[in-house]
């Protein structure tokens, strides 16, 4: 039917900003592994890892 197409896209719609929220939710909440690990890696505070 034709004129169920808009309600298609708007389930669409809906749906991608759900998911889009929740991953940004879970991304927000949830550190990595290296932000959680990298204070006990970093013994020297003086050596910048950028320098040769």
């Amino acid at each position: 039917m034709p004129q169920m197409a808009p309600l298609l896209w708007l389930y669409l719609y809906l749906f991608f900003l759900t998911s889009l929220m929740l991953f940004l939710v879970l991304n927000y909440f949830i550190t990595p592994f290296e932000k959680i690990s990298m204070p006990t890696l970093m013994t020297h505070k003086s050596q910048k890892s950028w320098k040769l």
